[in-house]
């Protein structure tokens, strides 16, 4: 057995991956960690002897996004965990990622370079100046070919917008502004001004001792500008239109699902928090994740969701340890397909759950090392929850709730997912013929 030591444990605990999130091209895919760490991947292009192989993901980029910071008026040390990361879409050559810890957000330019610049007349090849009076003749500087590098340069810095934690960022789809949402406020800014934020959501009371609710995530509609939603630890999401007011404290619409009174228990308002929010693709319907199940609701049907999908309902017997071990408090992200039509989310024991919305089947998959060997397919698993356990059943005491899958993202049109399990990443595809 080896017994890691202080810094080994520190390092392991940087490794823990924090946020996964692809492009809008599904090119490219960058990893967050809780060493403040932006990890990207690039797809390898297909290659012309095995066209019908589809390209891996390799390191494309690797670069310190964060740094632990000392605030020192509130003595709080700031850790550098990278807590979300969101593209812009690609304009140019270069790519464009916002990344966040707790208070500040930056925005990072991703950029190649094959050519570097030789013969100048002021300074030497070395990059030292030359004396003028050296100079007898001019020359016009080239650019000579060099080895591929990729760059990542801090194009912006947009600090000190918040007061409390910063739990999520959205890139508005006019792609010049971008929200980031705290416990009790939601700040809009614009991509290219760092010192000033408009604040358009504050839930704030006047006295603390009144706070019955925090905001726990907060997204954009990904076609109507001015629309966005965010959701409550109470269970309730809010949508609002920022043409009605500049400050929208006061919602357009409230989705909320009724409380069965038969279910009620000491742990209800703990479950019913919502982790994650996200908008789907058409902009029809709203997907929201508490911590047992995951509901879709039509933003034309406020009184209850249209579907609830059952993640780990075994997990309902066993609220008292989960709560013991802090595990009740996890915060599960939730992602679409790129059609809508599946939906899928993170469980405990390296599980994660697909639901099929149209035939209304679903799937529970293992991401580990075991059984993870490159071209595996992934055997379904099931979980037992009492009685006689069959040989490919695992039992609900046996489950790992260190081993946990709380992000999770997917390809913008092709069925390629990304599954982040501790210090791990698991990327699976479809089968191909």
């Amino acid at each position: 057995m080896h017994l890691y030591t202080e810094d080994e444990r520190k390092y392991l605990k940087a490794d823990i991956i924090s946020t996964v999130e692809f492009n809008s091209t599904g090119e490219l895919l960058a990893t967050g960690d809780k060493g403040g760490r932006v990890v990207v991947f690039q797809r390898e292009q297909e290659s012309k002897n095995q066209p019908h192989r589809r390209g891996e993901y390799n390191v494309y980029s690797t670069f310190q996004s964060h740094e632990p910071e000392f605030d020192y008026l509130k003595s709080l040390e700031i850790e550098e965990k990278i807590n979300k990361i969101r593209w812009l879409p690609q304009q140019n050559a270069a790519y464009f990622l916002l990344s966040t810890n707790d208070k500040t957000v930056k925005l990072w330019k991703i950029s190649e370079r094959d050519k570097r610049p030789e013969g100048y007349n002021l300074k030497d090849e070395d990059g030292r100046i030359r004396d003028p009076s050296t100079i007898t003749s001019l020359r016009v500087p080239v650019l000579r070919p060099m080895d591929l590098m990729v760059e990542a340069t801090p194009r912006r810095v947009f600090s000190n917008g918040h007061t409390y934690h910063i739990n999520s960022i959205s890139v508005n789809s006019d792609y010049e502004t971008y929200m980031s949402t705290d416990d009790l406020r939601i700040n809009l800014w614009h991509l290219e001004i760092t010192n000033r934020s408009f604040n358009i959501v504050d839930i704030k009371p006047t006295n603390m001792e009144e706070l019955t609710e925090v905001i726990t995530a907060a997204e954009f509609h990904p076609h109507q500008c001015n629309t966005f939603v965010y959701s409550s630890s109470k269970g309730s999401i809010r949508l609002c239109d920022m043409r009605s007011a500049a400050l929208c404290d006061n919602h357009s619409k409230f989705f909320e699902e009724p409380e069965d009174p038969s279910n009620r228990s000491f742990f209800s308002e703990i479950i019913s928090s919502i982790s994650d929010v996200k908008f789907s693709h058409s902009g029809r319907y709203l997907m929201t994740r508490d911590y047992l199940t995951v509901k879709v609701w039509d933003l034309n049907m406020e009184s209850k969701p249209l579907e609830t999908y059952q993640v780990h309902d075994y997990l309902r017997s066993k609220l008292c340890s989960l709560y013991e071990n802090d595990c009740i408090f996890d915060k599960f992200e939730c992602v679409w397909n790129g059609s809508d039509s599946v939906i899928m989310t993170g469980s405990y024991n390296n599980f994660f759950r697909m639901f099929d919305r149209n035939t209304k089947r679903d799937v529970t998959l293992e991401a580990s090392r075991e059984n993870s060997k490159p071209r595996a397919i992934l055997k379904p698993r099931k979980v037992c929850v009492g009685g006689k356990r069959r040989k490919d059943e695992i039992s609900v005491d046996s489950l790992d709730f260190s081993k946990k899958i709380l992000h999770t993202t997917w390809h913008p049109s092709e069925n390629i997912i990304a599954v982040a399990a501790t210090n791990n990443l698991y990327i699976f595809q479809d089968k191909v013929n």
